[in-house]
């Protein structure tokens, strides 16, 4: 098998259609931006009502859906889902509300998961592919991987030539991006949004981000990984390339 960025041993998912039910376009342009390249079919709705009807209409293998909607809100929208029309579609729920209390009303309605505003997109995927699995009976299990060095997203477990590897939330969630597209370069305007979304910190953060995913992936093993591209990105290439 080529090296990069496979699945190891299980059933492989097709392309996910997918409802994103939320009224902010500038969220809905990118999870689209962000979600098509992985082999997504994206439709989107404004509000309630509008998401409403697509849901009923046709057939989607996952439903985002925002709480705070025009029209009808993420709940209502969520209990007449699987109330009055017995969809069956996962549903992630995006929310900026975050009280233990928001959460359980949520999923008392019928959500399938929740995420909290400001989300990373590479969470937000890894999250939608196991509602899918788990939907589908499929294995949680999905790897990611690149040379010597692997991801296992379901349990946030990285390791390079075998050696267990210990990041920050965030250094996991950038390995994770470089792994996916390796050996590809990666933008930093890009790794900021797919990381913190909407909601970037200050310029200086994600070099703070890379220099410790270097320590971590690098420095303990003779050859370096993590190549920096002045003024552009970053990318994983091969040892001793």
């Amino acid at each position: 098998m080529p090296i990069g960025c496979h699945p190891t041993d299980e059933p492989q998912i097709t392309a996910l259609k997918i409802l994103i039910i939320e009224d902010n376009p500038d969220i809905v342009a990118n999870l689209s931006m962000f979600l098509t390249p992985l082999n997504y079919v994206v439709h989107s709705a404004r509000n309630g009502w509008t998401g409403l009807t697509m849901a009923c209409d046709e057939e989607f293998d996952a439903i985002v859906l925002d709480l705070g909607l025009p029209g009808l809100d993420g709940l209502e929208v969520c209990r007449r889902l699987r109330n009055d029309m017995a969809r069956a579609a996962p549903i992630l729920m995006l929310t900026a509300r975050d009280t233990l209390q928001d959460k359980v009303i949520g999923f008392e309605t019928g959500a399938d998961d929740y995420l909290v505003k400001p989300f990373s997109m590479v969470e937000l995927d890894a999250r939608l592919k196991a509602l899918v699995r788990r939907a589908a009976g499929l294995p949680q299990a999905s790897i990611v991987r690149f040379a010597d060095a692997s991801l296992d997203l379901s349990v946030w477990r990285a390791t390079r030539a075998g050696v267990e590897l210990r990041f920050t939330p965030t250094g996991y969630k950038l390995l994770a991006i470089l792994l996916r597209k390796a050996p590809n370069l990666v933008l930093r305007e890009s790794l900021v949004r797919e990381v913190w979304g909407s909601a970037p910190p200050d310029s200086d953060a994600l070099r703070t981000h890379i220099h410790a995913l270097r320590g971590v992936l690098d420095k303990p093993f003779a050859s370096p990984m993590l190549q920096t591209v002045p003024g552009l990105g970053y990318r994983l290439v091969q040892p001793d390339a």
